[in-house]
């Protein structure tokens, strides 16, 4: 181990300099030209090497941890590479620890780098000491795929590169490597890493040949798309498979900007709220091809659209994790391979003159189209504002939000292009958190400074982390609109809450502030909007404004908990109850 001394003159790679300044030079080989963090006294000498390097790289601080990590893990959704984090010892990495589990939920690629204590005080519950192997410790079902920590300051570079590695390898998701405090001081001449370009997994020609048979024998079959590790070369590989085989695309909960909405072939999203034509044909189908989703809960109905452990369709699940195949469905066929090369190797398979299912696919297009008429519920209609923004907004708009019933308008209305024609567009959690929109729309602007991004938000869920206005302001961010869908109420809290327990209303109710006020306080541009038809003209001085600007919508909190809401989770319920066991 080397030994702690001076500060030393120069930066290059055969010179020693110490441990942080060594590791931001890692960063910058791997292609790192912005990190998320909230600084802490743990890894004082890593920001030292910020500020060395800040013609290369941009520490963005953020006003609290769990707003950082989320802005990392948007950061990997829009990049397709490590969205990388800093965070302090103890309270900052347990405030971090919302965006890891996101990540890991999402298979985000995302670095969390925490400062520790010092290694002579290990062991000793030190101020703010935690054991982050036991904490985020890797496993199924966790936080982090692999969970490091650097002893030695000449391992730097290797262990970077490794996190890398597998961050981006087989399912990403997100790693964390923790930095003693007295490491990042140690002198090191290490050099750093090669960029890090991850292994790919081709599908094998057997396995191709059976999913070839498999589609010519097919009557009804459907494609869902989801899951990580996308590219706009992979989307637009499967795009032409699936217009080769004149095939239905559905995406899988949250993923909707994997398949072009527009084309003639998409049958909408299968996740929460799905469209009740679409989940009759999930389950209608007699075969279901699963091209990189997990095949979780939401994009499942609850493990029942397609049946666990075995679906009454035939189930070929392609994914880029081997852990995740076989993991709840015994499906027919499984593939491990990863999406880039999936894409290609489903591109080259010879499509037959005419098809079975010409048709099916038609009326699943109709269907899809069919669930975009809005029925005005309020005199200010959610689905004519969602319609305004997909109107309005320039194409490429990249669209937030985190968790709560307002996202369901969202969902269902706006039509998100293919990846491949603007990069990712829609950033929400599958995990369901709560916070993820306003910080997610903040990294998306400071990242892409070029690209449109409105966040939707409710209420509940923009005040977890309101105060990441303040980091849009401190970093010039101006192609910037966040709208706050104001009811009064955790909406979703309160519509189960209705359905269990009919008019005893308890913990769902919020005071809230004037949010317009609140973000004036921030230097934003904001108007409260109370009618539909005062909605277009906001947004169109939002959009000439040129600072980031709040559109406060005032709704009833009747408007999540309708008797038409509440119904069809009734439907949902009882349909779950009626499944055989």
């Amino acid at each position: 181990m080397t030994t702690n001394t001076s500060r030393p003159q120069g930066n290059t790679s055969s010179s020693p300099r110490l441990a942080g300044h060594l590791l931001v030079e890692a960063l910058v080989e791997q292609g790192v030209t912005d990190v998320f963090g909230v600084p802490g006294e743990s890894y004082l000498a890593v920001l030292d090497g910020f500020h060395e390097h800040a013609d290369k790289i941009r520490f963005i601080a953020c006003r609290q941890e769990g707003g950082a990590a989320f802005m990392a893990e948007a950061q990997g959704k829009l990049s397709g590479r490590p969205g990388i984090c800093f965070v302090t010892r103890g309270p900052g990495a347990t405030n971090a620890s919302i965006g890891l589990h996101t990540a890991f939920q999402d298979s985000t690629p995302m670095i969390l780098f925490i400062g520790q204590v010092a290694s002579d005080q290990r062991d000793r519950e030190a101020f703010q000491e935690v054991d982050y192997r036991q904490m985020f410790g890797p496993g199924t079902l966790g936080f982090a795929k692999w969970v490091g920590e650097v002893q030695d300051a000449d391992r730097l570079p290797e262990y970077v590169a490794r996190a890398f590695h597998t961050a981006l390898q087989g399912r990403p998701g997100p790693v964390v490597l923790v930095l003693p405090e007295d490491m990042l001081t140690e002198l090191s001449s290490a050099p750093v890493l090669p960029r890090v370009q991850p292994a790919q997994a081709w599908p094998t020609p057997a396995a191709l040949a059976e999913l070839h048979e498999r589609l010519r024998a097919a009557k009804k079959p459907l494609v869902i798309a989801g899951g990580g590790g996308w590219t706009p070369e992979s989307c637009a590989a499967l795009q032409r498979f699936a217009e080769n085989w004149r095939l239905p695309v559905g995406c899988a909960f949250r993923f909707q900007d994997l398949f072009d909405n527009r084309h003639p072939q998409y049958a909408g999203d299968v996740g929460i709220a799905i469209n009740p034509k679409l989940a009759a044909r999930v389950r209608e189908a007699d075969l279901i091809l699963a091209v990189g989703p997990r095949l979780g809960e939401m994009t499942t109905g609850g493990y029942t659209l397609l049946q666990a452990p075995r679906p009454q369709q035939t189930l070929v699940h392609i994914h880029a994790g081997a852990e995740e195949l076989g993991r709840v469905y015994a499906a027919d066929l499984m593939i491990n391979a990863s999406m880039s090369c999936a894409a290609q190797a489903l591109e080259t398979l010879a499509a037959p003159a005419q098809v079975a299912w010409a048709d099916w696919t038609a009326q699943a297009h109709a269907d899809y189209l069919g669930n975009l008429q809005p029925q005005a519920v309020s005199p200010l209609d959610m689905a004519e504002v969602v319609k305004c923004l997909g109107r309005l907004c320039p194409e490429g708009t990249v669209f937030t939000n985190g968790a709560g019933n307002y996202s369901g308008w969202l969902h269902r209305f706006h039509q998100y292009p293919g990846l491949q024609q603007h990069g990712r567009t829609q950033l929400a959690p599958t995990s369901g958190a709560m916070g993820y929109g306003l910080p997610a729309a903040v990294a998306a602007s400071l990242l892409e400074p070029e690209r449109w991004v409105v966040n939707i938000a409710g209420d509940g869920d923009f005040l977890m982390n309101g105060q990441e206005l303040a980091t849009a302001t401190g970093y010039g961010a101006k192609k910037l609109i966040s709208v706050v869908v104001d009811n009064g109420t955790y909406g979703t809290i309160r519509m189960h809450q209705e359905r269990e327990y009919p008019g005893r209303v308890s913990g769902s109710d919020l005071f809230n502030p004037d949010f317009a006020m609140l973000a004036r306080a921030h230097g934003w541009s904001a108007q409260r909007i109370e009618r539909t038809e005062d909605f277009e003209p906001a947004l169109r001085e939002a959009l000439a404004a040129g600072r980031p600007c709040l559109l406060h919508l005032r709704l009833s909190s009747d408007v999540s908990t309708s008797r038409s809401t509440l119904s069809a989770i009734r439907e949902a319920a009882q349909q779950r109850l009626n499944q055989p066991r």
